[in-house]
């Protein structure tokens, strides 16, 4: 039996994304420390997320991209997603580092601030990694 690492890279996007959502939904509610817990486990969940990732590119497929399987009509659109996904994956590491540490810092004005642009962003790399995951590995390819 072999690890499908794509297929644990989209698990850990989606559950990222769905801490997200937990998290702001408790933020909304005035539960502060379980919208911490959630959203520490977020940027867990990416940050394994990125080892799998790498694992994934060096080791497996020697950093070789995977092509799009999908009919030619939809490659625009698909590499729009992927160059804004990649973007904003790269930014939001910075962007979730510091708005974690303005939270647990307890400079919350600050952290208010930040995290108003910090989650959207960070939804949108989490929600497109796994319909990336899809357009390559379930939509239109091959069995595997």
């Amino acid at each position: 039996m072999t690890l499908d690492l794509p297929l644990v890279n989209a698990c850990l996007n989606g559950t990222s994304g769905c801490l997200l959502v937990l998290g702001l939904v408790f933020i909304k509610k005035g539960r502060r420390e379980a919208h911490q817990r959630c959203m520490v486990s977020a940027f867990a969940t990416s940050c394994v997320f990125l080892v799998s990732y790498l694992i994934h590119k060096i080791f497996v497929v020697h950093g070789v991209n995977t092509p799009f399987p999908g009919p030619v009509f939809l490659k625009p659109w698909y590499l729009s997603m992927l160059f804004t996904h990649v973007v904003l994956a790269i930014a939001i590491v910075p962007l979730a580092l510091l708005t974690i540490v303005r939270g647990i810092k307890g400079r919350l004005d600050l952290h208010r601030k930040i995290a108003r642009i910090t989650w959207p962003i960070w939804m949108y790399v989490s929600v497109t990694g796994v319909l990336i995951y899809l357009a390559l590995y379930q939509i239109w390819s091959p069995v595997r």
